[in-house]
């Protein structure tokens, strides 16, 4: 059974039982503790505690997830930093009878999979929480199932561990030793740093497509498996190596290449920052891997067809993107291979000394090598590494940002004073945010702003330039919450409240535990330090004098109140 035949039939079999499909969030994450949706459940957060605001009160989602905590583990059969989850999910709706019923149903009978050679664990109670009882129960009348394994609270107990969150036990199935299924069953809160009964009861299922195919086509090798053997084909005859002698190398081009693919598709450029970090990581490592496969010229951007054909149907949005995928693809790899051949022979100059913090430094400012990378190198030619080399990387990147901030005047929240006009054009870039967020997508993040008694100027990850459209409908949306005279106000919250509430935020590291969220109407909610008019009426009208690149996937936009 291929791919595309168990995405139809898990929707097919969830919307039987009353789901509604919901599309899937954007790799890049709205929750502010992190980067990336690592996980089906992560748009579905706020539900959990407030049931009233999910869509339905049943829902279902194929959702493409990137797991940062992977990457290094990425060159065994098993590991993935891209993979999509399947998942279904309740908000004081159905609970455990039903949900482990679905998940028996649809592994047994839609995907018929033999009873007898699955395996289901539970929570067995531990550290204060009791066996989950009910669910033992439950599974004991699933015909045909043989085997149930009491697990214990690292296995089969979930939680953010957070002030506020929800959690509870899991019952996981298995096929053979693999695990396919994890069914969370949110019934607890954490108060105090305490589990108390919470109010409403949750389900939360994960199931990762790419590990259920492979136990479906009886192979062990993820990647050998529909979603690589194209893109392991094509790497074959570029390097002129076989996958079976070189499989840890093939293994981490092969995933890290999708991985940037998909993360590059959503607006999310190489950079020296944040999520655009990741993606040069991911590019550099691929690079480097490829090298030592013998491949001496720029490849990755060959790797691309295969993953625009086999994702075609289910992301066409990869294919619409094709030509910033190769140009943003293709440069990242060029910059780095002018000088992936130097710094590769001075690794080869090291083996007789120890590898301190400094020259990893020098080694990630002149040859463009993330720390992540050195290290992973070093181990590989078995290399002398000080103890205190993260303190000592440290003090140098400190050293050059220091030397770096000389001469540059750094504002809070972009103001470079507080004038009345710079409070108007500030409060016009809490509408300007919001209007482009819900002209081009969810995928849009501020990254920077400056503000004068003239103008504003804002930038914003985004991987193309606007349209003349595009640039009128976020001009127009502006003007008319203007011309709505929305109220602003102002409520003062702890960080974790803000985000719970779904209060964006930019910049974090600023943030103290008590934040300002400023509202406008139900337009715009941001976390939030600046001055602030009383009301949008108050701003005049708004005019975009000017778009354009600022940096590598950062446009500008610059604009005024008339």
């Amino acid at each position: 059974m291929n791919s595309q035949k168990v995405r139809q039939k898990f929707l097919s079999f969830f919307m039987q039982k009353a789901h509604q499909v919901v599309p899937p969030a954007s790799l890049v994450s709205e929750d502010s503790t992190t980067l990336f949706t690592t996980a089906g459940m992560q748009q579905f957060k706020q539900y959990y505690l407030a049931p009233e605001l999910a869509p339905a009160p049943r829902l279902v989602t194929i959702q493409p997830c990137f797991r940062t905590s992977d990457i290094q583990e990425v060159g065994d059969e098993k590991h993935l930093t891209f993979f999509e989850m399947l998942g279904n999910f309740g908000f004081n709706d159905y609970f455990k009878k039903e949900a482990i019923g679905f998940a028996w149903e649809f592994l047994t009978k839609e995907l018929k999979i033999p009873a007898s050679h699955l395996i289901a664990t539970y929570f067995a109670g531990e550290k204060g929480l009791p066996e989950d009882h009910q669910s033992l129960a439950i599974l004991k009348t699933l015909k045909g199932l043989k085997k149930i394994v009491p697990g214990k609270i690292e296995d089969n107990f979930w939680s953010l561990n957070t002030e506020g969150s929800p959690g509870g036990p899991t019952v996981e199935f298995y096929l053979e030793d693999v695990e396919i299924w994890n069914l969370v069953f949110n019934q607890y809160l954490v108060k105090q740093g305490a589990f108390q009964p919470a109010k409403y009861q949750g389900v939360d299922t994960g199931m990762g497509l790419e590990r259920l195919v492979a136990v479906l086509e009886e192979k062990r090798d993820l990647f050998e498996t529909e979603f690589f053997l194209s893109l392991i084909k094509t790497l074959e005859s570029l390097s002129g190596q076989q996958y079976s002698n070189q499989k840890r190398s093939f293994r981490i081009i092969a995933d890290h290449t999708k991985a940037a693919t998909f993360l590059i598709a959503e607006g999310v450029l190489p950079s020296n920052k944040e999520h655009g970090y990741l993606v040069r990581r991911l590019i550099r490592r691929a690079v480097v891997k490829g090298h030592q496969l013998g491949i001496q010229r720029p490849f990755l951007s060959s790797l691309l067809p295969p993953i625009l054909d086999f994702y075609r149907e289910v992301y066409p949005q990869l294919s619409h993107r094709k030509q910033e995928l190769f140009k943003a693809i293709t440069e990242e790899e060029g910059r780095f291979q002018r000088t992936l051949g130097r710094g590769l022979r001075e690794f080869q100059k090291m083996a007789e000394k120890e590898i301190s913090g400094r020259i990893l430094f020098d080694l990630y400012q002149t040859y463009g090598f993330p720390l992540e990378l050195s290290l992973e190198l070093i181990k590989e030619h078995h290399l002398v590494l000080s103890p205190n080399y993260l303190q000592e990387f440290e003090e140098e990147k400190k050293k050059h940002q220091e030397a770096s901030r000389i001469g540059a005047g750094l504002f809070k929240s972009g103001l470079a004073s507080f004038g009345p006009q710079e409070t108007k054009y500030h409060t016009a870039t809490h509408l300007l945010l919001a209007a482009l967020r819900l002209v081009l997508g969810k995928e849009v993040v501020q990254k920077g702003s400056n503000i004068t008694a003239s103008r504003l100027r804002f930038d914003f990850a985004y991987p193309r330039k606007l349209t003349e459209e595009e640039l009128k409908k976020v001009e127009e949306l502006v003007n008319q919450k203007i011309q709505e005279n929305l109220p602003v106000t102002m409520e003062e919250l702890s960080l974790q409240e803000a985000k719970q509430k779904g209060a964006l935020g930019v910049f974090e590291h600023k943030y103290g535990e008590r934040v300002r969220v400023y509202r406008i109407g139900q337009f715009s909610k941001e976390i939030c330090a600046g001055p602030h008019v009383q009301s949008t009426g108050q701003l005049g009208v708004f005019r975009i004098i000017k778009e354009e690149a600022s940096s590598a996937g950062i446009r500008r936009i610059k604009a005024v109140l008339e």
